[in-house]
């Protein structure tokens, strides 16, 4: 039987994920708009988490930063874009199955039902998603010109342990963003974020992962590309 936290795991996702793509879909500049609310809505609940210290500029700062970088990802690298967040929903969702079924040593203080277990588990469902992304994905001359990214193609095509290093990558830094964010959730003394989603917390508490992940595939992407 599903438990209830991951009822609602899967429940943000199957309503943030929709939202997202139809967005994505719509161009640019429908996409900048979706930015910008996500913007204003994650800095919004930073800065009411965060009231009684003094990170809320340089936070607000790092969102604004994330928000264009992952933009920038989405215009410039939209293959990569889709792939990046089926890893980070993945790495999320493996997390918690795992720890939850294999439990063992705790991973850190810093967010205690975090463990060893659950490590593990983000890296296996992230790995096993995209695999399947990348194989049930059109991978025909006109994506090609899509992904737009010599790294990606070559590492699909002749070096698979470097496009599983990537993903690994990606879904480690989707980890640290989420440990990150949990640390001044415990450092404020709250348990979530905001109350945007009934039940799930805040949107930050959604996209903890992703507000790291991204930018950093961003930078790998263009910078290796």
């Amino acid at each position: 039987m599903i438990s209830k936290e991951l009822q609602k795991r899967i429940l943000s996702s199957i309503i943030l994920i929709p939202i997202t793509v139809f967005f994505i879909y719509q161009g640019s500049v429908f996409f900048a708009f979706f930015l910008s609310i996500f913007f204003l809505t994650t800095s919004y609940e930073w800065i009411k988490m965060n009231k009684k210290n003094s990170f809320r500029f340089i936070g607000i700062l790092y969102l604004l930063f994330s928000s264009y970088l992952i933009y920038l990802l989405n215009h410039n690298f939209s293959f990569q874009f889709i792939l990046v967040l089926i890893i980070c929903i993945f790495t999320d969702i493996g997390g918690y199955i795992f720890g939850k079924t294999f439990k063992g040593p705790k991973l850190t203080r810093i967010s205690p039902k975090k463990t060893y277990s659950g490590l593990i588990g983000s890296f296996i469902l992230s790995i096993v998603a995209a695999l399947i992304y990348i194989k049930y994905t059109s991978f025909g001359e006109a994506t090609y010109l899509e992904i737009n990214s010599m790294l990606l193609v070559k590492a699909i095509e002749n070096n698979k342990l470097f496009f599983l290093i990537i993903i690994l990558f990606i879904s480690l830094i989707s980890q640290i963003g989420d440990l990150i964010i949990s640390y001044f959730k415990r450092l404020s003394k709250v348990k979530d974020t905001g109350n945007l989603l009934p039940g799930h917390g805040g949107l930050l508490d959604r996209v903890d992962g992703l507000i790291f992940a991204m930018p950093a595939s961003y930078i790998l992407f263009y910078y290796l590309n």
